[in-house]
């Protein structure tokens, strides 16, 4: 993956009914870790990292690149949505698109925090980049990441196999 090229970077704070998207700041470090070390959030991701790994290797500003924003709610980080560049994707039907993820930790899940911050990046993401598609990719056996891409608008491309599990590839087309 890599960045979006040259696009005005740290945007405007964008606000939501609820959120704050911001670019990640020193005080998020801890919440990254925990992030990437969380049994649950990574239960389709792969498994978690060591904690005392990215203890090591997590920079004191962690994720600071365009694309890369910070969920917040009343002040505190609950998540993480990342937009970036599919150059080395494993399906040629996402190489060079745009490429939406996100994190949350557990405690926000349920709540729609999800849709509500992914779909102010990709707000975000027409303002800077119109006319450019984006896709997403999940694991089938992710219900609620199926659910949340078919809400945000995107529609299936393709299934493929890839670390042992089927996985979702979709396509949300340019903004209109």
């Amino acid at each position: 993956m890599s960045d979006l090229g040259h696009v005005a970077w740290p945007p405007e704070l964008i606000r939501t009914e609820r959120l704050v998207l911001r670019e990640p700041e020193a005080r998020d470090r801890t919440t990254f870790i925990e992030l990437l070390a969380s049994p649950e959030v990574h239960t389709y991701l792969g498994g978690p990292r060591p904690r005392d790994e990215l203890e090591c290797e997590t920079h004191e500003v962690p994720e600071r690149w365009p694309g890369s924003f910070v969920v917040e709610l009343g002040g505190a980080m609950i998540g993480q949505t990342l937009l970036r560049r599919a150059v080395g994707h494993r399906r040629p039907a996402a190489v060079g698109k745009a490429d939406l993820g996100y994190l949350f930790l557990p405690k926000a899940w349920g709540r729609g925090y999800a849709a509500e911050a992914c779909a102010a990046a990709l707000d975000w993401f027409d303002g800077v980049l119109p006319g450019e598609p984006v896709v997403l990719t999940t694991r089938t056996a992710n219900i609620a990441s199926m659910r949340l891409a078919a809400k945000l608008g995107f529609t299936e491309v393709e299934r493929f196999l890839a670390w042992d599990a089927e996985q979702w590839l979709g396509l949300r087309p340019p903004a209109m």
